[in-house]
């Protein structure tokens, strides 16, 4: 690994927006570190970072666990060093109505969203207060703004890693970490999603190319002008 390259650690890679974080950073000049629960989710991504020129390894990690965030962040620090970047691109969707939503699964989302994040954070801060520098983006969610009906096993994860994010920027801007939450307002374009909606046109879906570029530039913003919250929504969107 070339002498002072940053590390870039990315929380839940797989198709979508986490393999376009890992590989934006990566053809920034990051070493990228991949976690996911499984290798096969973030195998493409690898093979695309390695084949471009990168630098990029695979780590499992359950980031609601904390055991287990504990010891894939471990591994990062042995094989790469201290991530300066943080992604948390994890998540969890539940839904259905209070009185249908499982306390396991309620409790699950809530943990994916909210929880590993809280994790997550921990084991890269103390790395940056010492270097007086890092970023933290989080991805958010519409929810994270209002729990619509039948939405509350995602809501409350968010709302939770919204403010999450918010006292973190609070308590360590000042040392010179920079933690933003990035709403995404409305359905990011993977063929997945285009399957499930078919009639929708192109105006209404974030390309996760696009959305990887604006994480990027928060991570260069000076510190003159920095960035807490964010919203993203495709220009055919209502809100």
């Amino acid at each position: 690994m070339p002498p002072n390259q940053p590390i870039t650690a990315v929380v839940g890679v797989g198709p979508g927006l986490g393999s376009a974080l890992a590989e934006r950073f990566a053809r920034g000049g990051h070493a990228v570190a991949l976690l996911s629960r499984s290798g096969t989710s973030r195998q493409s991504t690898l093979d695309a970072i390695t084949q471009a020129g990168g630098r990029a390894r695979g780590f499992d990690c359950d980031i609601s666990d904390a055991v287990s965030t504990a010891r894939a962040f471990a591994r990062i620090r042995e094989a790469l060093g201290d991530p300066s970047v943080l992604l948390c691109n994890a998540g969890a969707f539940a839904t259905g109505g209070i009185l249908t939503l499982t306390p396991e699964s309620f409790e699950s989302a809530w943990r994916a969203n909210c929880l590993g994040g809280f994790l997550a954070a921990r084991e890269v801060l103390p790395a940056m207060i010492k270097a007086g520098a890092g970023t933290i983006l989080f991805t958010g969610a519409t929810a994270a703004l209002r729990g619509g009906a039948n939405f509350a096993g995602i809501a409350v994860g968010k709302f939770g890693q919204r403010a999450l994010a918010q006292s973190m920027a609070r308590e360590f801007g000042p040392q010179g970490v920079h933690v933003v939450h990035v709403v995404i307002d409305g359905m990011i374009d993977t063929p997945t999603v285009r399957q499930n909606f078919p009639d929708r046109g192109d105006e209404r879906f974030l390309s996760p190319a696009d959305i990887a570029e604006q994480y990027w530039l928060l991570h260069q913003q000076p510190r003159g002008t920095w960035t807490q919250e964010l919203d993203l929504r495709p220009y055919g969107e209502s809100f």
